[in-house]
């Protein structure tokens, strides 16, 4: 079994998410689809990026970079069984800094993003990783409906306010950075599967824990 997601025609975050919209508490969906957030290829070049969010020290001698959606399954498994890990053994002693970075095959891993980044520098990783820990269980029965729900109450689970969760699924400005920033760093690392690594510039595809330690210990 591939330990693998491919991303489906490349850079195609666009397309896909363009599938839907948000769907309202009410369960409609909103007049604005998604496909209207997102700007033309004009304006998405001059869209601001969103920084990374580094786990660890800024000055760690070895960057390790995660290209992953939260609808992935592997990069649910690469959360439980690698990351945790990597952050107790490299990160949290100094020898690694880390790095997210978010990938969009529907628009629920959109919707998901969208919480992840609500809460900002200081709650981000938080964040992702409940939304990794519950992948299952926020995606449910698969419904529009019931996601959107299970995402609320997600960000509600992890400190968000109910004000500023609403304020964050309806910023259709964020939306548009979060597809550019996802498709300028992923067009120049060359991603097409997720989870993806890059190690200090070196492109590597999902690994065990083994496998990364031995990588990260011919490094230091």
């Amino acid at each position: 079994m591939s330990k693998v997601t491919y991303i489906l025609g490349g850079l195609a975050a666009a397309a896909i998410v363009a599938g839907g919209a948000f769907v309202s508490q009410r369960g409609a969906t909103t007049e604005t689809a998604l496909a209207t957030t997102i700007a033309s290829s004009a304006e998405a070049a001059t869209a601001e990026l969103l920084p990374d969010y580094v786990l660890g020290q800024e000055d760690a001698p070895i960057t390790v970079i995660e290209y992953a959606s939260y609808t992935c399954p592997h990069c649910a498994d690469f959360h439980k069984d690698v990351l945790s890990k990597l952050k107790r053994d490299y990160v949290d002693s100094g020898k690694v800094k880390f790095i997210h970075r978010e990938v969009y095959f529907d628009k629920f891993g959109v919707w998901a993003g969208q919480i992840a980044q609500c809460g900002g520098a200081p709650r981000y990783y938080a964040i992702s990783g409940m939304i990794y820990d519950t992948q299952s269980e926020w995606i449910g029965d698969g419904q529009q409906t019931t996601i959107a729900d299970n995402l609320r109450k997600l960000g509600l689970k992890a400190g968000l306010g109910k004000d500023q969760i609403e304020a964050c699924l309806n910023d259709q400005e964020m939306v548009q950075r979060m597809i550019t920033t996802y498709q300028t760093n992923a067009g120049a690392d060359d991603i097409n599967a997720t989870p993806t690594l890059v190690i200090d510039g070196q492109k590597h595809s999902n690994m065990s824990y083994e496998e990364l330690k031995a990588i990260l210990d011919a490094k230091l």
